[in-house]
């Protein structure tokens, strides 16, 4: 194992409606229960060892019982368990994602999530409008004695109309191609002329012609239509005009990844009682199943995820000798890579099974976040990394 797979000297797990949580030391923090001292306050938690100590700072309305701090276990491989016992009056408000927030009859902007770069100017949608549930068509088969009559028919958008779907939105783009866009189809045997703005494409759209950024050359969707773009809510961001740019939507790239795709879930959650995800590339291939498993925990990790954004320890200014750590709202998932073979009787009863919900994004972001998944499951103690066939992780979850 080399040094970025191995767990964190701290790990703090706490369940804030079950009231409870654990603490994992592990050897490099400390080895013995009588060379850890625990105290706690309204607000925080001190934790010295042998070798090292820390400050934890926990969230207004969240404390740790005192007298739950006392007994230890060793667990092989691990270090030492702490089993905690937790207050809570903290009401959490997960932040909306793009499909949550965008309203009728206000002005937005489009940009581009990586470079920042705007790629449509201001926008007044008429109308802001849901589309059915990925499954709608197999609902429709269901329920229908006669035959379907959506068959082979797109819902798109009208004329300042804005769909939205479970993680895209769909806009009509009217006039034609904004001079911050660039339509390049996958395959080469069709040229996109640079003069007329990829027009050409847009007189005969293909569903493999895809929009791209043109500062960064970053995949922000996909052409769905000659008037319609469908562009991915992992790959845009969007704000007021009257919103300063310079303070708006600075998160790196892995860390808005990383909140967009936990609060989306949560959100679907949420509103279609639904818990397993298939995250799926444009391509329509599978390339992680998801099972969201609690969205109410608060975690405390000294190991930095590989991104550098998540768990970050920050240096405490009146407390030199100690290192601080906040702790972070996070959703806990299990997962399972379906870019091998291994599995493959799961991945296939998962694909048939109505009940797994679709999240469909471009397949660089499907690599990211199994990337993302991955450093978050090394940086856990060991024997919390699996469960059953699938592997455990922590996404951040963006919240006020």
């Amino acid at each position: 194992m080399d040094d970025s797979d191995t767990q964190a000297e701290v790990f703090i797990e706490l369940r804030k409606r079950l009231q409870s949580g654990r603490l994992v030391l592990s050897s490099g923090f400390a080895e013995d229960p009588s060379e850890v001292d625990i105290s706690t306050g309204s607000s925080y938690v001190r934790i010295k060892g042998a070798k090292s100590c820390c400050n934890i700072d926990l969230p207004k309305g969240v404390s740790i019982t005192p007298p739950s701090c006392r007994e230890m276990q060793r667990v092989s491989g691990d270090g030492l368990h702490i089993r905690l016992q937790l207050q809570n009056d903290n009401d959490m408000e997960v932040l909306p994602t793009l499909i949550e927030s965008l309203k009728a009859q206000k002005s937005y902007l489009f940009a581009c999530q990586s470079c920042r770069e705007t790629i449509l100017m201001e926008r007044v949608f008429h109308r802001v409008l849901p589309l059915p549930n990925g499954n709608w068509n197999a609902l429709v088969d269901d329920w229908c004695c006669h035959p379907d009559p959506f068959a082979n028919r797109k819902l798109l958008p009208r004329k300042d109309d804005c769909l939205l779907g479970d993680t895209f939105v769909l806009v009509n783009w009217g006039t034609g191609p904004n001079e911050a866009l660039i339509l390049e189809p996958k395959t080469a045997d069709t040229d996109v002329s640079k003069e007329n703005g990829g027009k050409d494409l847009m007189q005969k759209p293909n569903k493999n012609v895809r929009v791209i950024c043109k500062c960064c050359r970053a995949m922000l969707g996909e052409v769905i239509s000659s008037d319609t773009l469908k562009l991915y809510i992992t790959e845009v961001t969007v704000k007021s005009p009257i919103e300063d740019s310079e303070n708006t939507n600075l998160l790196n790239r892995s860390l808005f990844v990383e909140n967009v795709i936990a609060c989306r879930i949560v959100e679907v959650s949420s509103s279609q009682s639904t818990f397993r995800f298939s995250v799926q590339g444009h391509d329509g291939k599978a390339y992680i199943l998801l099972w969201l498993l609690n969205a109410d925990t608060l975690l405390v990790s000294s190991k930095t995820s590989v991104s550098g954004s998540a768990f970050t320890p920050s240096e405490d200014i009146s407390y030199n000798e100690h290192k601080s750590y906040c702790a972070s709202n996070v959703v806990k998932v299990l997962y399972l890579p379906c870019v091998t073979s291994n599995h493959r009787d799961i991945v296939d009863a998962w694909e048939k099974d109505i009940g797994v919900h679709s999240l469909p994004l471009p397949v660089t972001t499907c690599q990211e976040l199994l990337l993302l998944l991955s450093a978050s499951t090394g940086s856990l103690p060991p024997s919390m990394r699996t469960m059953n066939t699938f592997q455990v992780a922590f996404m951040k979850l963006a919240s006020n």
